[in-house]
């Protein structure tokens, strides 16, 4: 057997352990073959497996860089300022009661961390493409509905929806169209308004 033959090929060893060859970003490749993946499929047709095989990575990388699907689309299409997993966990320690409260100061919070140039352009990108429209609506109805789940609330979907046009409403006015006061609230000023909204939308009597 010649030298050649008996030499480890360093580009099948490092595929076959989930890293890019040539010192590519795995991580980037990940995020590129997510965004087509999901572009074609939607949310829930995109598995972890066929963006890691688009990617040329292996489907555990996606764990590792992200936490998870949800994590994935979050920094793919999302853009996200959080993890959505870290998100859940932290908006679900509280009583059921003050969800609402949790919900809309956290949101906020991230949202004007980020300067609210990452919500403009979520909504930018939402806006000017229907099937992300599509994705965006699958993961929000997921998100929401593994949230109050816990609460044993009826008509999830309904409640699911007018959540997210509350706090999404809320972004366009405050980052986007930046309607004073709203604008400059602060942020206390807004939870103590808004909060209660949420709340009845998540868990309380809609009148129907």
């Amino acid at each position: 057997m010649s030298t050649e033959d008996s030499t480890v090929n360093p580009d099948t060893t490092a595929r076959r352990r989930g890293r890019r060859p040539a010192g590519q970003d795995t991580r980037t490749a990940l995020i590129e073959a997510a965004r087509a993946v999901f572009a074609e499929n939607g949310y829930d047709g995109s598995t972890v497996r066929a963006i890691a095989t688009r990617a040329g990575v292996d489907a555990a990388m996606v764990n590792h860089w992200f936490g998870s699907k949800e994590g994935l689309f979050a920094d793919a299409v999302l853009k996200l300022p959080f993890s959505p997993h870290e998100l859940l966990e932290r908006l679900r320690d509280g009583p059921d009661g003050e969800l609402g409260e949790r919900i809309v100061r956290t949101f906020l919070t991230r949202w004007d961390g980020a300067g609210g140039d990452t919500f403009q352009a979520l909504i930018r990108s939402v806006a000017g493409h229907e099937q992300a429209g599509h994705v965006l609506r699958d993961f929000f109805q997921k998100f929401f509905t593994k949230l109050i789940a816990s609460a044993g609330s009826d008509r999830v979907e309904l409640r699911t929806a007018l959540a997210a046009s509350q706090m999404v409403g809320m972004g366009m006015i405050r980052y986007i169209a930046k309607f004073e006061p709203l604008a400059s609230a602060e942020i206390d000023t807004l939870v103590t308004a808004v909060a209660p909204n949420v709340q009845r939308y998540l868990t309380g009597d809609l009148g129907l």
